[in-house]
C-alpha cells in the first residue's frame, strides 16, 4: 500500500514538500522492466477487405513475445505515431510505453507527487511494467496523443449544454463537431430548449429540440463521411417531463418505417448503402430521462404532467402507462430510447452543489456535470487469477492505487477540446476507472455470470476497486489538495462516501473468493471514509464501467467490460497470415476447477470445437453447464441475468455502466418494458436494450433473399397425381474440351485445379493435385475430384456444391497468393469460390453473397454490378472464347457479407446465431458488442467512444 510522507527532496532549493512514498509491486530494484521480458519482431501486413490491395504495411515491429498478433497489429496501426516509412515511426512498443508513460512521470515530478525521485522511479517502472504486461490499459486518446506533437487530449468521454437560445444551439454544432473531429463522442440534454408547443418572445412557435437534433445529426454524418474511420459518437437525451418527448421517442421509428418503405421501393437501404444518408438520427444514441415521479405513475397507472420549459407549468397532462409503453414500442422497433434514471443518477452525485446531472456520454458510462469530460482506464482481471484459482487482492489494490494516481496526474497536463470543458474537468477532477474480461474470470473460476456466485464476486471486485480509488482520492488530496469544488460540494461528496460503503456492508457474500475480497473492500472503505473526512478527495468522480472495446483487444481480454463472454470458440490469428479456430483458454481452466479429470477435459473441449456448447457434452454434468453460458448461442444468458449483473455492480461505482440488454427477436414489446421498469427498481443508473434484427438496414442477411412461396389454398377433394421420377443420366465430357488450369496457394499450402467445361457452356469436370502423386492426401483429392466431377456430370447444379462448400473451414487456411481471392477458410472454400466467381452468372452469384471486385467496387461507386457482368460477357463473345476461359477483371471471394471470407459466417453459424453487429468502417470486419457500442476485432475500431 502507498503512504504519505514527508520527502527531503527539494526543487530548486525550496522547502521540502509532501508526497507519495511508491512500493513496488511487480518490479524489482535495479533491473528495468524491459529487461525481463522476452520481446519479438513481427511483420504487420494489412489489406484491404474491398479488393485485396495492402493499405496498411509495417514490418519489424517489436512487442513481447507474449500478446497475441491481433494485439500487435491494433496498436501498430492504431497507436504508433509518426509517418509510415519514415525514421520518425515508432515501430516497438518500448517507444508507444516511453512516449506515455515519460509525460505521466515527468508531470508528476513537477506538480509534487512524489516523496522523493526513487519513488518517480518506481512509478514510472510499474507503470511500464503493467501496460507492457496487459494488466492494464489507458483510453484511445492517451495512446493517440500524449507525448505527440498534437494537443495532449486524455479524455474519451464528453458531456456538452444546450440553452434555449440561438447562440447555444449553434454552439452546440460547433463544440460537437470539435470532438468528433478528434475521434471522441460527447452527451448532451435538450430539454432545456422550449417545445413546439411553446410560443417563442416573437409570437412565433419554437422549432422544439427534435427539430435541431436533424441539424446535429446532419453535420455529425458529415464529419464523418469527411475523414473519420468510424460513425461519430454520440449521445441526445430529453426529460420525460418535456412537451416534446412522444416526437422525441417516435423519431427513429419513424425513420425505421422510411427505411423500409425505400428498401421495398428497390433503394440501397442496407448498412453503408448509397441511399441510407436520406435516413434521418441515425448518428446519435437516444435516451429519455426518467424520473421517480414518472416512474410510479407508471406502476400506479396514473397521469403525468409535461412542462413548459421556461415557466415550469403543466401544459398538458398525459397517460404515464401509454408513454412508458410508446418508449418500449420504439426500443423493440430500433433499441432506440434507452432510459436513464434520473434520480438514481442525482441521488448518487457528489457535486449537487454545482449542478446537476443531466447527461452523458455516448455510450452512457459517464454521468456527470455539463461541460466535463472524463478519462478512462481499464483494469484486466484475468491478470489477478493466480495458479492455485485465488484473486491476488494485495496486487490488485497496489495496481488500483498507481491507476488512480497516473489518471490524475495526466489533468494536469492534459489539453480539452473547449475552454468550458477544461475548466470544469480541472475543477473537479473526473475520473473514470473499470475493468475487462469480468466473464472470463467468472468463467475460469466456475461461477456462472447469472447466478448469486458470480454477482458476488463481481460486487466484491467493484466495491474493492472503487474503494480503493476513492481512498488513493483522499491521499492525493493530502498531498496536491482536494479538487477545486470539493470545499462547496463537501457535505453532499461525503455524504456518497458513505451510500458506498453502507452498500458494501449490506453485500452478501455466496463463497470464499467474494468474501475474502469483501472483506478487503470493507477495510478499504473504512480507510477512505477516514482520509476523506481528514483530507477530502481529490477527484469528484472515481469510477464507471466502459466498453473496452480497443483497448480490450489491446489488452486480449477475451471478455469486455461487464459483458459475459460471446462464444465458447472463437479464431485466433496466427503469424504470418491466417487463422485457427480455438475454445476459449478458459473453459479447460473451468473444468479443472469443477474436478473434471484431463481426459474427460479433453473429451469436453474437443465436443465445445466440434458444436460451440456444452449441451449434451460428454461427461459433464448438467448442473455445470450455467458456468459456460454466454451472451448468445445455444445457452444464451436471459436478459434480466445481464440486468442482474448491473444491479450487482452499480451501487460500487461512481458513474454507470455500459451495457446493452440483448433480447431475442421473439421478445415482446412488455418484455422490453419489464426490463426498463426492473432496471428502475433494482437501482440501475441507465438502460440500453437491443432486440435481434430489429434495424431495417441490416449489415448481414441470414438468408439469399428470396421470397418463400405462399401455401396452395386447400381443396374440398385434394387430387392425386401419380408423378413418374426420372432416373438421372450422365453427360459425359467429350474427348477435347475447353479447361483452365489454375494454380493457388492457400495458407502456404500449393496446389492445382484444372476444370473443364462442355463446348457448349456448363462446368462438367474438375481435378485437384495438392501432394506428391502416392501420398494419401492426392488419393483424397483424387477421389474429391471425380465424385465432384460425376456429379457435375449428372446434372446436380454448380451452385449447389458452392452453397455446401464455400466456407468450409479447416486448415490450411488464410492468405492465399490469388489477387481475386486474398483470404480462405480451407483449400475446399478457395476452390468453389474460384469456380462461382469463373463459371457461374452474376445472378445466381448474387443470390450467394459472391462478387468480384470490380462488381464491389461498381457498388461503391454507385452503379449497377449486373452492367458491368454484361459488359464482361460481351466482351468474352466479341472473342469467340468461352467466359470461362477468360480471367474476369478483378474478381475477388470476399462477399458482402463476409469481408473475411468464410471467417465470421462460420463462425455465426458454428456458435448457432448471428450476431446482430455492423460491419467495421476501417477494414469490413464484422464487429462484436463490447457494452452499449461495437468493435472490430479486426483493426480495434470502435463505434462508440472508447
Amino acid at each position: 500500500m502507498t503512504e504519505t510522507a514527508s520527502g527531503s527532496v527539494t526543487r530548486g532549493g525550496k522547502r521540502p514538500r509532501k508526497g507519495l512514498k511508491m512500493k513496488r509491486i511487480f518490479t524489482k530494484p535495479g533491473v528495468h522492466p524491459y529487461d525481463e521480458i522476452q520481446w519479438e519482431r513481427r511483420d504487420v501486413v494489412m489489406t484491404n477487405w474491398r479488393d485485396g490491395s495492402v493499405n496498411f504495411e509495417q514490418r519489424g515491429v517489436e512487442f513481447p513475445e507474449f500478446w497475441s498478433v491481433n494485439a500487435a497489429n491494433i496498436v501498430t496501426t492504431k497507436y504508433f505515431r509518426g509517418a509510415v516509412g519514415t525514421p520518425q515511426r515508432e515501430w516497438s512498443l518500448k517507444q508507444l510505453i516511453d512516449r506515455v508513460v515519460g509525460v505521466y512521470t515527468r508531470t508528476g515530478i513537477e506538480h509534487g507527487y512524489f516523496a522523493g525521485d526513487e519513488d518517480a522511479e518506481i512509478f514510472d517502472h510499474e507503470l511500464k511494467h503493467a501496460l507492457a504486461h496487459q494488466v492494464f490499459a489507458f483510453n484511445s486518446p492517451v495512446w493517440f496523443n500524449v507525448g505527440t506533437q498534437s494537443p495532449q487530449q486524455v479524455s474519451a468521454c464528453f458531456i456538452l449544454s444546450v440553452d434555449d437560445t440561438m447562440e447555444s444551439i449553434l454552439e452546440w454544432y460547433k463544440e460537437e463537431g470539435v470532438i468528433f473531429k478528434g475521434g471522441s463522442g460527447s452527451g448532451v440534454n435538450l430539454s432545456r430548449i422550449r417545445s413546439s408547443k411553446e410560443l417563442l418572445s416573437s409570437g412565433g412557435t419554437a422549432s422544439g429540440p427534435v427539430s435541431f437534433m436533424r441539424g446535429a445529426d446532419a453535420s455529425a454524418g458529415t464529419i464523418k463521411s469527411g475523414g473519420a474511420t468510424r460513425r461519430a459518437a454520440k449521445m441526445v437525451v430529453l426529460d420525460v417531463d418535456h412537451p416534446d418527448i412522444e416526437e422525441f421517442i417516435e423519431t427513429k421509428a419513424r425513420e425505421e418505417d422510411k427505411v423500409r418503405a425505400l428498401r421495398d421501393a428497390g433503394f440501397d437501404m442496407d448498412l453503408g448503402g448509397k441511399d441510407i444518408v436520406s435516413v434521418q438520427y441515425q448518428n446519435a444514441n437516444n435516451s429519455v430521462r426518467v424520473s421517480d415521479e414518472f416512474m410510479r405513475a407508471v406502476e400506479k397507472g396514473e397521469r403525468f404532467g409535461l412542462r413548459a420549459r421556461l415557466t415550469g407549468e403543466v401544459i398538458e397532462e398525459i397517460d404515464a402507462r401509454d408513454l412508458f409503453q410508446k418508449m418500449a414500442k420504439a426500443a423493440w422497433e430500433c433499441a432506440d430510447p434507452g432510459v436513464q434514471y434520473d434520480d438514481t443518477i442525482n441521488d448518487w452525485h457528489t457535486t449537487p452543489e454545482t449542478g446537476r446531472i443531466t447527461a452523458s456520454n455516448p455510450c452512457s458510462e459517464y454521468v456527470h456535470l455539463d461541460n466535463s469530460s472524463c478519462n478512462l482506464a481499464s483494469i484486466n482481471l484475468l491478470k489477478f487469477l493466480k495458479d492455485d484459482n485465488t484473486f491476488d487482492i494485495a496486487d490488485f489494490v497496489k495496481l488500483t492505487e498507481l491507476i488512480i494516481t497516473a489518471m490524475d496526474i495526466s489533468i494536469s497536463f492534459a489539453d480539452f477540446p473547449t475552454e468550458k470543458i477544461g475548466e470544469t474537468t480541472r475543477a473537479y477532477r473526473q475520473l473514470g476507472i473499470g475493468y475487462a474480461n469480468l466473464g472470463a474470470l467468472l468463467m475460469a473460476t466456475g461461477h456462472a455470470y447469472d447466478s448469486d456466485g458470480g454477482r458476488a464476486v463481481a460486487a466484491a471486485i467493484t466495491s474493492l476497486m472503487t474503494g480503493v480509488s476513492y481512498r488513493r482520492s483522499a491521499e492525493l488530496a493530502g498531498v496536491v489538495g482536494a479538487y477545486d469544488g470539493y470545499a462547496r460540494n463537501a457535505e453532499p461528496h461525503k455524504r456518497v462516501m458513505r451510500k458506498h460503503a453502507a452498500a458494501n456492508d449490506s453485500l452478501r457474500t455466496v463463497g470464499t473468493m467474494d468474501a475474502r475480497i469483501h472483506a478487503e473492500a470493507s477495510h478499504q472503505w473504512s480507510e477512505c471514509l477516514k482520509l476523506g473526512e481528514k483530507n477530502g478527495y481529490r477527484n469528484a468522480q472515481a469510477s464507471l464501467l466502459a466498453p473496452t472495446g480497443t483497448i480490450g483487444l489491446m489488452m486480449d481480454c477475451d471478455t469486455t467490460g461487464i459483458e459475459p463472454d460471446l462464444a465458447l470458440v472463437k479464431f485466433k490469428k496466427l503469424v504470418g497470415g491466417g487463422s485457427m479456430q480455438i475454445v476459449n483458454q478458459t473453459i479447460p481452466r473451468a473444468l479443472k476447477l469443477l474436478g473434471y479429470q484431463q481426459e474427460q477435459i479433453e473429451a469436453i473441449v474437443e465436443y465445445i470445437a466440434e458444436h460451440g456448447h456444452v449441451v449434451d457434452a460428454p461427461g459433464l454434468r448438467k448442473e455445470h453447464y450455467e458456468v459456460f453460458d454466454c451472451a448468445m448461442g445455444e445457452r444464451a444468458i436471459a436478459p434480466m441475468g445481464h440486468v442482474r449483473m448491473m444491479a450487482a455492480t452499480q451501487p460500487f461505482l461512481s458513474g454507470a455502466i455500459s451495457k446493452t440488454v440483448n433480447l431475442p427477436e421473439s421478445a415482446t414489446i412488455d418484455d422490453i418494458a419489464q426490463v426498463y421498469m426492473e432496471g428502475w427498481k433494482l437501482g440501475l443508473k441507465a438502460l440500453a436494450v437491443y432486440r435481434d434484427n430489429c434495424k431495417v438496414g441490416q449489415p448481414l442477411s441470414v438468408g439469399n433473399g428470396a421470397k418463400k412461396e405462399e401455401p396452395a389454398a386447400e381443396t374440398a377433394e385434394p387430387e392425386i397425381k401419380v408423378i413418374e421420377v426420372n432416373r438421372p443420366t450422365r453427360r459425359r465430357m467429350p474427348n477435347q474440351r475447353p479447361s483452365t488450369t489454375t494454380r493457388f496457394t492457400v495458407g502456404g499450402a500449393k496446389g492445382y485445379m484444372t476444370a473443364s467445361s462442355y463446348p457448349d457452356d456448363g462446368l462438367g469436370e474438375v481435378f485437384l493435385k495438392m501432394s506428391k502423386q502416392g501420398s494419401t492426401l492426392a488419393g483424397v483429392m483424387d477421389a474429391f475430384s471425380v465424385a465432384i466431377s460425376i456429379g457435375l456430370q449428372y446434372g446436380v447444379p454448380l451452385e449447389t456444391y458452392v452453397s455446401k462448400f464455400v466456407n468450409m473451414r479447416f486448415e490450411p487456411a488464410g492468405m492465399t497468393d490469388d489477387p481475386d481471392i486474398r483470404m480462405a477458410a480451407s483449400v475446399m472454400d478457395y476452390i468453389f469460390r474460384r469456380l462461382a466467381l469463373d463459371y457461374l452468372p452474376y445472378d445466381e452469384r448474387a443470390a450467394l453473397g459472391l462478387f468480384s471486385a470490380a462488381e464491389r467496387a461498381a457498388q461503391q461507386r454507385g452503379e449497377d454490378p449486373a452492367a458491368l457482368q454484361e459488359a464482361v460477357d460481351r466482351e468474352a463473345l466479341a472473342q469467340s472464347a468461352p467466359i470461362e476461359e477468360k480471367q474476369k477483371p478483378g474478381k475477388a471471394a470476399a462477399s458482402e457479407r463476409e469481408p473475411a471470407p468464410g471467417q465470421e459466417l462460420t463462425l455465426e453459424s458454428h456458435r448457432r446465431f448471428v450476431a446482430d453487429a455492423p460491419l467495421c468502417m476501417t477494414c469490413g470486419t464484422k464487429m462484436r458488442p463490447a457494452g452499449s457500442c461495437y468493435v472490430c476485432e479486426g483493426c480495434g475500431s470502435t463505434s462508440g467512444c472508447s
